[in-house]
């Protein structure tokens, strides 16, 4: 069981690489703080960018959702009360998550040209996602707790934060730090 859960965590953060590795390179290749229109061509490019990032997020998402439940171990009668929550939270997660993929791509587009104002926006965003993801966490682990009992609870947050963790530090890792030479 543990082999699985490992190959599967293994899985679950291949596609973040994916994410984040084109956004560098868009990173590199931004050389004026100006934003001129974009050509059909570059539009249709960033339209497929978008899809696919879409397409990796749904993956992640799927591959998450069968770790929590190899990890959670519910009986069909519990089952059919968390996995409602769980995709609540899910849902809504997933919607914090389009601004921090934002957040990420207007990095990697300004990072040859930050400056002092558009760094601290940009820090202050991540910030204000952080919080909300963790209020979204706190809110859906009191649900659990309700629904569950604590013991479950706590091992959904355990889970949860460890997983969350494990993206996190990918995505993380994989972004030039502001203000370096690449």
């Amino acid at each position: 069981m543990k082999i699985v859960i490992r190959i599967l965590l293994a899985t679950l953060f291949l596609p973040t690489l994916v994410i984040v590795r084109p956004l560098r390179a868009q990173s590199q290749t931004q050389k004026t703080p100006s934003k001129p229109a974009l050509s059909p061509e570059a539009e249709t490019q960033k339209e497929n960018t978008d899809a696919y990032i879409a397409l990796l997020r749904r993956d992640v998402r799927q591959e998450k959702t069968e770790i929590m439940g190899a990890m959670m171990a519910l009986s069909s009668e519990d089952s059919a009360k968390f996995w409602p929550i769980y995709s609540d939270y899910d849902s809504q997660l997933s919607k914090l998550n389009d601004q921090r993929v934002a957040n990420i791509k207007e990095y990697a587009q300004n990072y040859n040209n930050l400056t002092d104002d558009e760094a601290d926006k940009l820090i202050q965003n991540a910030m204000a996602y952080q919080k909300a993801r963790q209020e979204l966490f706190a809110q859906t682990y009191v649900k659990v707790k309700q629904a569950l009992g604590g013991i479950t609870a706590a091992r959904f947050a355990m889970v949860e934060h460890q997983l969350l963790a494990l993206i996190d530090l990918k995505v993380i890792s994989s972004l030039p730090v502001a203000g370096q030479s690449m």
